[in-house]
């Protein structure tokens, strides 16, 4: 039965009990890992979020009703125990911090007994995640877990330390906004003083850190919770958290400096990893035509190398027309592969086809220097030796081809490439690799909207050399942005920001807005900017994703407390769900069932 604390207090977590106590009375509470009785001796490890301590309870030490109540332990009881410190006689436990010591117990309360949970409280749990997420509560005991979380709150007390002394101010931007629909889908919140109105919740807090800057704070972060309805993957939720700063009077080094200072600390405090500064930089123009990617894996080689100009007037038709009709032909070498089954290669082939190519040619040069290839045949064996000679190739190696749009070749291989050094453990995660990508196209055109459409966000700045591009050529226009990636993963970017009101205003124009629309939609932002606005710059980290790579976890979920699956749905608390009906009439919301074109 549960007994109360009755005044007793918690003198030590588990693992703040050491030898050196040895001989002392101490109080430690937690949670029963596992009992094991023999009879005159009770074994008990008690578990709390510092690790496990072993407790004995002797029948000539405890009392006899103290004894009895130590019979009915299970796993995850919540027990108060006084005793003493003492050495362990026998089976000494290296790997854990308290492995040469136990507690040798003098009193027992039982503070509250627990059902039999339905998967084990154990590190590397191979409970299936449905069942770990329903029951949460119980997954966040787990010692991996909450090593996870306490990492996480250690990266984020140390950030907050770290910009304060960089003189940042901490200050909270509204959760209630304006929705400004140009990017991710907003989560919407209808209002009920306004009828028929509604409230965004933030995307990131954009808008308003640059109104902090218009208003003179001239540094300013948040560690800012953000939302945005779209689908779900496993480094993405619906809710998330930015590290997110802006500074006036700065360009693009400064804000580089600070971060990489930043990251310096946080991996040294956290994971006692050196961070070389300064961190590589590399334009996003070269990073697409070396690794097919704008946030490239720079832990392993096989880059992308193009054969376009050896392959343009060739007797393959795939190449030539690619070249042709204005494309590419790229590949990459998988050294050592040239011996991969063709099923492997087939599977390889489906996996580009995945991405939207046609196919995926291959040459494989032989040991003795001959070649195998699916499109051998139709190639002079000069054209054979140039493409092996660009691609590096020595007997052994496989060669991979794409051939077609550019985009959709850096797509197909930077994809392949990703696949491959997965598939042959190339991929090191005690390696951090950090590379910043700069000089991003400032537009990108969407077919399905007809019109260019920002890459980043319609405040970002264009490089100055390319503003007479905007009239002429807005695709060739790069943007002072810039993106820190860390293992192939994006974990934060940011701009230079417009400031200049002719240049905002030429902007909205080349994105389609008239002066009406972007007065609608951002009015507020562009009214503040008459009145006397800095230069200035930001960036933001997904927090999520850091502690996530930090922590060697292949998905987000693993450091999220409280994290939603893949549709967007918590299976803890069975949200979203619906509402009371009373509510949705005081906010005018009626719900109708839609039907399909059969009306099924």
């Amino acid at each position: 039965m549960a007994e109360s604390m009755k005044g007793l207090k918690r003198t030590h977590r588990c693992t703040e009990v050491s030898n050196k106590l040895i001989g002392e009375t101490v109080t430690v509470m937690g949670w029963v890992q596992k009992r094991r009785n023999l009879g005159s001796l009770i074994f008990a490890d008690l578990r709390d979020r510092s690790g496990l301590l072993q407790i004995v309870f002797d029948e000539n030490d405890v009392k006899p009703e103290g004894f009895a109540k130590a019979e009915t332990l299970r796993s995850e009881f919540v027990i108060a125990v006084v005793g003493k410190v003492t050495k362990r006689e026998a089976a000494v436990n290296e790997s854990l911090a308290t492995g040469d010591i136990e507690i040798r117990a003098t009193e027992l309360r039982i503070l509250s007994e627990s059902l039999t949970p339905p998967f084990p409280i154990e590190e590397a749990s191979n409970t299936k995640e449905e069942i770990r997420l329903k029951y949460r509560y119980l997954d966040l005991r787990r010692p991996d877990l909450q090593r996870n979380l306490i990492m996480r709150s250690k990266a984020c007390i140390l950030t907050r330390a770290f910009l304060a002394e960089e003189g940042f101010l901490e200050i909270e931007t509204p959760v209630l906004n304006k929705s400004t629909p140009e990017g991710a889908r907003d989560y919407l919140v209808p209002s009920r003083i306004h009828p028929g109105n509604f409230y965004a919740l933030p995307q990131s807090p954009q808008l308003f850190k640059q109104l902090l800057m218009c208003a003179g704070y001239d540094r300013y972060f948040q560690i800012a919770k953000c939302f945005r309805d779209e689908d779900l993957r496993a480094d993405r939720q619906p809710e998330f958290t930015q590290i997110d700063m802006e500074l006036s009077f700065v360009d693009i080094d400064d804000v580089i400096d600070v971060n990489e200072r930043l990251l310096q600390k946080l991996f040294k405090e956290i994971l006692d990893v050196d961070i070389k500064l300064p961190i590589q930089r590399m334009t996003w123009k070269e990073a697409m035509e070396r690794f097919g990617s704008d946030k490239p894996d720079t832990r392993f080689g096989m880059e992308l190398k193009d054969i376009s100009d050896i392959v343009k007037d060739c007797g393959f038709g795939v190449f030539a027309g690619a070249v042709e009709n204005g494309g590419s032909v790229r590949g990459i070498n998988a050294k050592g592969q040239g011996s991969m089954p063709r099923k492997k290669i087939d599977a390889l082939v489906e996996f580009a086809k995945g991405y939207g190519a046609k196919g995926l040619a291959y040459l494989v040069i032989n040991d003795d220097g001959t070649y195998k290839s699916s499109f051998a045949k139709f190639m002079t064996e000069d054209e054979l030796e140039k493409i092996a000679e660009r691609m590096e190739g020595k007997p052994g190696d496989l060669l991979l081809f794409a051939a077609d749009k550019s985009k959709l070749v850096f797509d197909v291989l930077g994809g392949l490439r990703l696949k491959l050094a997965e598939d042959l453990g190339l991929l090191d995660k005690n390696v951090y690799n950090f590379l910043w990508i700069t000089e991003f196209p400032l537009l990108e055109y969407s077919e399905e909207q007809g019109r260019y459409v920002a890459m980043h966000h319609p405040f970002t700045m264009p490089m100055e050399e390319d503003l007479p591009l905007l009239d002429t050529n807005p695709g060739a226009v790069r943007a002072k942005a810039y993106d820190i990636v860390l293992n192939g993963n994006e974990i934060g970017g940011g701009s230079v920001r417009i400031y200049q009101s002719h240049i905002q205003e030429k902007m909205f124009e080349v994105l389609g807005f008239t002066k009406e629309e972007a007065y609608e939609r951002f009015g507020f932002l562009l009214n503040a900017f008459k009145y006397g606005v800095p230069p200035h710059a930001g960036l933001a980290y997904g927090l999520d994703r850091l502690i996530m790579l930090m922590a060697k976890e292949d998905s987000i979920r693993e450091v999220i407390a409280f994290p939603k699956i893949k549709d967007a749905s918590c299976l803890m608390t069975e949200a979203p769900n619906v509402v009371d009906k009373k509510q949705l009439e005081e906010l005018c919301i009626v719900c109708t069932k839609t039907e399909d074109k059969e009306g099924e």
